[in-house]
């Protein structure tokens, strides 16, 4: 089967709620300094403000399977761009804290369901052959949204707007929301979901919209499979036969957060300002680090079916430990500063090689059919919450000593690299069903 038009389009605007994702995660970084100024914030509160947004997030991630499946991929997606948009707007005139921060959730909302309903719509469009690529433009977008987020807020510190400077950053997300909600006025629903509605004529015309080679044959596949996950919806999680998925996955999920990644990503141009950087200077060194990590992000897609899961993991582990060690001696010296920039970069390149490009995979792969959707809830719940928790107490941290937090993240890569080693088995070139043995999972 090759690429058609229709199929390409709709993959691309599945995944331009990544970007939104990225952006909409990002784009505080910028604006951490003004609103301080402006609301009188103390560390404790500004880390209220970053993290109301993630709390939003994990709550929008677990509720959105449901969604998903009454309104479809498409029409879910449209509510999540909505939220994105209203978000957008709402912050950008917001008249005071408390507004902005119930307009920061409802953007939460949107990033967490995002984050669900975008991957599962392009896979259930993709066929086989392509479902690994165009699913993968997902977190090509995600880190080239934290590129621009980076990029804009340098462009909006150009006009130097004082106190104004965060109503831009934090709005100028609803240009690109509003774009990826009118998009998704052109793109089909998917096949699958319409079987599931017993719309089996609809659900012809798409495959056959894309340019499905036996459209009877995919069409009867799709039913059978549909048959088979309600067959199967009822089958618990929480034996004892999935205790060590359900630990792998959690634990998966939690130390790619206590690796200190999106504290880094939501406070750059703090920790860039704490080391004496100019406000301008600390934006551009972040668009610098955004396009280190798309950069890395993309080679680590050519490379984890070559090296492995488990070889990645602890590669990223120990650059990590390095990395972030590094950083926290040049805060507690108060050495080099220039350092700074290129010890972050060496973190983003170590964390994106491995953290960033194998944590999603990983969990999608240690449980059965059967329960893996509940898995990977389970893992993304617990690495949302560690998300929300450590960008909350990071500026209390932070306050107190700014080398603590480097040191304790690279503590926790010191733990993850000598668990993975232990205790993580390799998936690499291994059958679901494989997987499934290894566990002795029937």
């Amino acid at each position: 089967m090759r690429m058609n038009r229709i199929l390409a389009k709709s993959a691309l605007v599945g995944a331009l709620g990544g970007l939104l994702f990225g952006f909409d995660t990002a784009v505080i970084a910028g604006s951490t300094h003004s609103l301080t100024n402006t609301f009188r914030l103390t560390p404790f509160w500004l880390g209220v403000t970053v993290s109301i947004a993630l709390w939003g997030t994990a709550i929008g991630a677990l509720s959105s399977g449901e969604l998903g499946e009454r309104l479809g991929g498409r029409g879910a997606l449209r509510v999540m761009a909505a939220l994105y948009l209203i978000s957008a707007l709402g912050c950008a005139f917001a008249w005071n804290w408390y507004v902005l921060l119930v307009f920061r959730f409802i953007g939460g909302l949107g990033i967490g369901g995002s984050s669900v309903l975008g991957p599962v719509y392009i896979s259930e469009m993709a066929p086989a052959k392509w479902r690994g690529r165009l699913v993968g433009m997902f977190q090509v977008m995600v880190v080239t949204g934290i590129l621009l987020a980076y990029f804009s807020n340098f462009c909006v510190g150009l006009f130097h707007l004082g106190n104004l400077e965060w109503h831009w950053q934090l709005g100028i997300p609803a240009l690109p929301a509003l774009v990826f909600l009118i998009l998704l006025y052109g793109i089909p629903r998917s096949s699958r979901w319409l079987v599931t509605q017993n719309r089996i004529e609809e659900a012809r015309e798409v495959l056959q919209l894309i340019g499905t080679p036996d459209t009877e044959a995919e069409l009867a596949e799709i039913v059978r499979s549909v048959h088979l996950d309600r067959s199967q919806r009822r089958e618990p999680i929480f034996q004892a036969k999935y205790a060590f998925p359900i630990f792998l996955a959690m634990a998966t999920g939690i130390f790619n957060q206590l690796a200190g990644i999106n504290a880094i990503l939501y406070y750059l141009n703090s920790i860039f300002a704490s080391a004496g950087f100019s406000q301008m200077s600390s934006s551009g060194q972040a668009v610098i680090i955004g396009l280190t990590n798309l950069i890395a992000t993309l080679f680590a897609m050519t490379i984890i079916d070559k090296v492995g899961r488990k070889k990645l993991l602890l590669i990223g582990a120990a650059g990590m430990v390095f990395c972030l060690a590094g950083v926290g001696w040049l805060f507690q010296t108060g050495s080099e500063s220039a350092l700074l920039l290129w010890l972050l970069v060496g973190y983003i390149l170590f964390f994106a090689i491995s953290q960033g490009a194998v944590v999603w995979v990983y969990i999608s792969e240690i449980f059965p059919n059967k329960v893996r959707a509940k898995g990977q809830s389970l893992g993304a719940s617990a690495n949302w919450i560690t998300n929300a928790l450590i960008a909350w107490f990071f500026p209390l941290v932070a306050a107190w000593s700014h080398a603590i937090p480097f040191y304790g993240f690279a503590a926790m890569m010191v733990l993850q690299f000598v668990l993975v080693l232990w205790l993580w088995p390799e998936t690499k070139g291994k059958t679901l069903e494989q997987i499934q043995a290894h566990f002795r999972i029937d």
